[in-house]
């Protein structure tokens, strides 16, 4: 199991963007969050095996590429702490 924490810049906020990878997450074996940072970007955090956190991901770049400038990913262990995938913020 895996924990990937991703920074997305752009224009991510106020376009839908938790939403969508909330209702993306809800198809795959992930949990963990999305939220609005107050500088603009949106932290993404996912927990779940490596290949479906990379399918999860790449669905979400897929609908939202047209406002991520950037993306600034750091995977770690997973410790659990999720029970599903929700939105903050």
């Amino acid at each position: 199991m895996e924990r990937r924490q991703v920074y997305y810049s752009g224009r991510v906020q106020g376009v839908g963007f938790r939403y969508t990878a909330r209702q993306i997450a809800d198809r795959f074996d992930v949990t963990g969050f999305v939220e609005n940072l107050g500088d603009g970007r949106v932290e993404l955090v996912a927990e779940g095996e490596p290949a479906e956190i990379d399918r999860f991901l790449a669905e979400l770049r897929g609908a939202m590429r047209r406002y991520i400038d950037g993306e600034q990913p750091q995977t770690r262990a997973a410790i659990g702490e999720f029970v599903d995938f929700s939105i903050r913020r």
